[in-house]
């Protein structure tokens, strides 16, 4: 079963958990890393904080007092005074350690070329998006595209109706297949969106670049969605990078869980199985199992 509590436990939640980013110049990295770790400690917070030369991005979970000072801290930072932060609560830590990383890039997108500080793309907020998509089309009357930016997995979860999803492993793979199908798109408002706003951002950003005309990202994605307007237009949970796995509309943790061994998403329905065993295998485990099997003897016949 999952480490942290199910969605019938939030009214017990102590702990809120917050994600945040921001596009800037940040070139103090290794003068600030040590100033991170310090007050995150201090705190007794868990989490990850991504620092980078494009900016920061954070995921921590803490109690409310604690998270609410960190902020506070954060905040004297002139960079940061205006940064927005997305909150869902739990009964235990959704992170178990605290790391502060230096990395190249937010998220990887080998595109050195993008600079969302320099200009974001248009964005949508979470209930003008719903109207849009409660009425079947834009304020100017052109249809609606969803268009996935998450790895597969993720969407497996859960995602938006009839949302585009090109099937990535991972993010690099977005610029190459969203110009090959650049055509699928003339005459359509292009809506991109990801777990909380940072590749979505990116990629509305390289889609306006590669000559994409009508292009928004959803401000601050799933995560801000479901804090604003719930579920609507939208089924399944959403799949988070911590030991809550998938949140639901309510941004409550359910009882989906990822596999110790494989990493792979078990639904709750596929923990009933006998090939699911907690913290050691799961039925997607035996399918890998009975693929790289079937690969051997393949290979000892030829």
């Amino acid at each position: 079963m999952s480490t942290v509590a199910s969605s019938n436990d939030t009214q017990g939640a102590q702990f809120v958990n917050i994600a945040a980013y921001k596009f800037i110049t940040f070139n103090d990295l290794e003068e600030q890393r040590p100033r991170y770790q310090e007050i995150c400690a201090r705190l007794g917070l868990k989490g990850t904080i991504l620092l980078t030369p494009e900016g920061i991005n954070m995921f921590l979970s803490g109690t409310r007092a604690n998270i609410d000072e960190y902020l506070a801290w954060l905040r004297q930072d002139a960079r940061f005074t205006d940064i927005e932060v997305k909150e869902s609560l739990s009964a235990e830590q959704s992170h178990k350690r605290m790391l502060v990383k230096i990395k190249s890039e937010i998220i990887t997108m080998r595109m050195p070329l993008i600079k969302p500080e320099e200009g974001r793309a248009p964005h949508v907020e979470a209930k003008t998006l719903k109207r849009w998509l409660d009425q079947g089309h834009d304020d100017n009357g052109k249809p609606v595209v969803m268009v996935d930016t998450r790895n597969d997995f993720e969407v497996d979860v859960g995602t938006f109706d009839n949302t585009v999803d090109y099937r990535i492993r991972k993010f690099t793979e977005f610029p190459a297949v969203i110009e090959e199908h650049k055509a699928d798109f003339e005459g359509k408002t292009v809506v991109t969106f990801c777990t909380g706003g940072i590749r979505c951002e990116k990629a509305a950003i390289h889609m306006q670049n590669i000559g994409y005309d009508n292009v928004y990202q959803l401000e601050g994605g799933i995560l801000k969605y479901f804090e604003e307007v719930g579920g609507a237009h939208y089924t399944g949970d959403c799949f988070v990078f911590d030991y809550r796995t998938a949140l639901n509309p309510k941004l409550e943790p359910t009882e989906t869980v990822q596999c110790f061994n494989c990493r792979a998403v078990v639904t709750p329905r596929e923990q009933l199985s006998p090939l699911y065993v907690y913290e050691k295998s799961c039925p997607h485990c035996a399918e890998q199992a009975n693929v790289s099997a079937a690969d051997d003897a393949s290979h000892a016949a030829a």
